[in-house]
């Protein structure tokens, strides 16, 4: 009667982990197309460089993340998943899943339609936050400018729901769980020298300058809500 005990626990134990491992779905991680023109931004970002950076600098973000997650748990993971712990991963994990992420919420957050103010909850909440939407752009514009070297800016949902601006490094963002600001990012804006240089050179406030004509305040809006 032990044995035959013994015997059911062991097969028990071993459906269940089995039961585990099915229950562990790969993440599709896709690249999506982008979702306009080469040439649909040209107020604020020249053709050739919405290609180079896209179909190259993307690109080569998107496969180096397959390849830096293949064979391992990561490839179970969620984007958010991921940087929730990411400061357990090597370098080259953390540069390439956020610069595939980062990336991925940059190309949606700018429309041909985009520019002019965000309305409803969203621009409540940007008034609440930072007195008005003139302020914000203040800040989000000065997180921008005085980013050294590259990086993002950011306008992220913190866990009490409040908007922040901030600021990060190279391809790190407000997700990541050794960030100085964490939280929920909503809108972003990218400051490497490859979004902006062949038409600005270094005049990099001149590229957030007309970064305002192209916001897709709709998307913004969306991400928000979903944050909250």
């Amino acid at each position: 009667m032990k044995k035959i005990l013994i015997m059911m626990a062991i097969l028990s134990t071993s459906w269940m982990i089995q039961a585990q491992n099915m229950t562990k779905t790969k993440v599709e991680h896709v690249m999506a197309p982008l979702p306009y023109a080469y040439d649909a931004l040209e107020k604020a970002i020249d053709k050739e460089t919405m290609e180079i950076h896209y179909d190259r600098h993307y690109r080569g973000y998107y496969n180096n993340f397959l390849k830096a997650i293949a064979g391992s748990d990561l490839e179970n993971m969620t984007m958010e998943e991921i940087f929730a712990n990411i400061s357990k991963y090597p370098d080259g994990t953390r540069n390439n899943a956020g610069g595939y992420f980062n990336h991925a919420m940059y190309w949606t957050v700018m429309s041909p339609d985009g520019g002019g103010k965000p309305t409803g909850e969203l621009a409540a909440a940007i008034d609440k936050s930072f007195g008005s939407f003139d302020e914000f752009k203040k800040n989000f514009s000065k997180a921008g400018t005085t980013q050294f070297g590259s990086g993002w800016a950011w306008l992220s949902v913190d866990a009490d729901g409040r908007l922040f601006v901030s600021s990060t490094a190279n391809q790190n963002n407000p997700l990541m769980n050794d960030c100085e600001q964490k939280g929920t990012p909503i809108l972003c804006m990218d400051v490497w020298e490859h979004a902006y240089y062949l038409r600005y050179q270094n005049k990099r406030g001149s590229y957030i300058d007309n970064f305002w004509t192209v916001v897709n305040w709709d998307e913004v809006a969306t991400r928000f809500t979903a944050a909250k």
